[in-house]
């Protein structure tokens, strides 16, 4: 968690001295009649406009999209509106993915944050190291028909090797690829708690009963497979494995 915690604090000072002018954080100027007066500037305002676009990059170039999908299909399959809350999915998908992120974030730290820490390379370069880990892992996940899809609508020219893919063609299609899976997954996950909603809406219609909603006495046996199967744990298992682990 440290080590976590020092690459966040490690690009605050790399994205803060991007500016290669020697203009101050912050002007002070005194005015004729003594008050003083403070000025923001450019790079503090980079910098806050960069650090807006951080919750989309988590959620747009790490596992979070695919594990918050699947979690949300799981809860709408079992007929569970509101439980888990969703906070409460939000925060497992952030440590799930936090956990499933792991190697990629140890590379950076160590190709990127480290040696910009010991001044062993510029800001450029630091920000170049950083993206590598990043790209190889959105490429692993991305199918190759959505890259050409997006290379072919803004006009790439073709590359010879993924290195070459540009970010703003590889991070939609890695999304894309991304709610591909999740909702591949969300079908195999429906399958057996919708065969349980079948079977109780014609034991209730073969009863007489079609006034009683199924929905009521499917939710217990749902939930009571769902629990004898320790689906919480076969779900991340195979969230975990879909992404190589």
């Amino acid at each position: 968690m440290v080590k976590w915690l020092l690459l966040v604090l490690g690009f605050v000072p790399m994205l803060a001295q991007a500016a290669d002018v020697g203009i101050p954080a912050v002007t002070v100027t005194t005015g004729e009649n003594g008050e003083t007066s403070y000025s923001v500037t450019i790079q503090i305002l980079a910098l806050m406009t960069m650090l807006t676009f951080l919750p989309a990059m988590v959620m747009m170039m790490t596992s979070f999209a695919r594990i918050i999908i699947v979690f949300s299909i799981l809860r709408q399959a079992l007929g569970l509106q509101q439980t888990p809350s969703n906070q409460i999915l939000i925060g497992i998908a952030l440590f799930l993915t936090l956990f499933i992120m792991t190697p990629v974030l140890d590379k950076v730290y160590q190709d990127a944050v480290t040696p910009y820490l010991n001044e062993e390379i510029g800001v450029v370069a630091a920000l170049e190291q950083a993206s590598g880990p990043f790209r190889d892992f959105m490429l692993m996940q991305t199918r190759e028909s959505d890259l050409d899809l997006f290379m072919r609508i803004s006009d790439t020219p073709a590359v010879e090797t993924p290195d070459e893919v540009p970010f703003t063609v590889l991070v939609p299609a890695f999304v894309t690829s991304e709610l591909k899976t999740a909702f591949q997954i969300g079908f195999m996950l429906f399958i057996p708690f919708l065969i349980i909603d079948l079977v109780v809406a014609s034991v209730l219609m073969a009863m007489g009963m079609m006034m009683l909603s199924p929905v009521i006495i499917s939710l217990p046996f749902k939930i009571m497979l769902f629990v004898l199967v320790d689906g919480w744990a076969l779900v991340i298992g195979t969230l975990a494995a879909s992404f190589g682990l």
